[in-house]
């Protein structure tokens, strides 16, 4: 393949045993219109070894450890593709995944995109609880690929794509992590591109593997919130502030329970009886039990990385990258 409609790139680091699965997916595509950029950043546990079972295009780079965002742009540099389409290395696309690309950009004609994630059936019963509190409008408010967007729809990049004269106008993903792409997305839909959330382009994303690093994960989302804020005036919504919102309450109610004979306690009996019966619409039991843990963690963490970057940069003042230097990324 001289010259590939897409470009597939996908940074990973140490995680050779999700590159296979992801590859897998890739083999099996109904239709094949693409290169893979594997950019490996900075692995000690390679991924290289995996490339000759496969019949297909891989072009393989490795590099010292800068982080995803610019692994991702590392490898643009190096496509050939007209496309270029980002995947998380714990992604795996269903068979008819480019299929449906296809029509939907004939259709939609965008210049940058994103579609959905959703869950496997062979996940674990904590993943597809986690998926559910990444993914449900009662933890998320419905920006996160739901059917109504928030305000202009913001790729991810376990799941996004972009035209190459956009990345030659706009450049690439900024040294923030994570951030990384909904910062990319505020500059493309500055710059006048079009930007589509494709339904049918799902794909089926892991996530993390458990509670503690799933908690980890969305207090980094809630920092990121505030420094995006700052960066692009006007982007905050309400929505941003609901999981502070219902922390306060948590605490405030929790505080209250001996005053009240417990009477206080009903309004969080009454929001867990919510998702669990939500997440039993269409999950088992026992994912629909873990959602509820999985809901807390994602709001509570959230909403205390808010906080703490609310107080640090906008009540303090502090530069984002003295506040929060791990956050960013060292180019080397």
């Amino acid at each position: 393949m001289t010259h590939p409609k897409y470009s597939v790139i996908i940074p990973v680091f140490n995680r050779p045993d999700e590159m296979k699965e992801m590859l897998d997916s890739l083999q099996k595509q109904t239709e094949k219109p693409f290169e893979i950029v594997l950019v490996e950043d900075g692995s000690t546990q390679k991924s290289d070894f995996l490339i000759g079972d496969y019949d297909l295009t891989i072009e393989y780079f490795f590099k010292p450890n800068t982080g995803p965002g610019d692994s991702r742009n590392f490898g643009m540099k190096k496509a050939k593709g007209d496309y270029f389409l980002f995947f998380d290395s714990d992604c795996v696309l269903p068979e008819d995944y480019f299929e449906k690309l296809e029509a939907a950009i004939e259709e939609l004609q965008p210049d940058a995109f994103g579609g959905p994630d959703a869950a496997h059936p062979s996940f674990s019963n904590v993943q597809k609880a986690i998926n559910y509190a990444m993914t449900s409008f009662f933890t998320t408010g419905g920006i996160r690929g739901g059917k109504k967007q928030l305000d202009r729809y913001q790729p991810r990049s376990f799941n996004m794509g972009l035209k190459r004269v956009v990345y030659e106008k706009v450049g690439g993903f900024s040294d923030i992590h994570p951030g990384e792409d909904p910062d990319l997305s505020f500059r493309i839909m500055a710059a006048g591109f079009k930007v589509s959330l494709i339904h049918e382009a799902k794909v089926y994303h892991k996530r993390r593997i458990d509670f503690g690093k799933f908690l980890k994960q969305v207090y980094k989302f809630g920092v990121v919130r505030v420094i995006l804020n700052r960066w692009y005036p006007g982007s905050d919504k309400m929505v941003y502030f609901l999981p502070s919102i219902f922390l306060f309450s948590l605490v405030g109610l929790l505080i209250l329970a001996p005053l009240s004979t417990g009477m206080s306690l009903l309004p969080i009996a009454f929001f867990i009886l919510l998702i669990g019966i939500d997440a039993l619409r269409s999950n088992s039991f026992l994912v629909a039990l873990l959602a509820i843990p999985a809901s807390f963690i994602q709001l509570v963490g959230y909403g205390y990385g808010f906080l703490k970057s609310q107080f640090k940069l906008n009540l303090l003042g502090q530069n984002e990258r003295k506040a929060f230097p791990s956050f960013f990324f060292d180019k080397k």
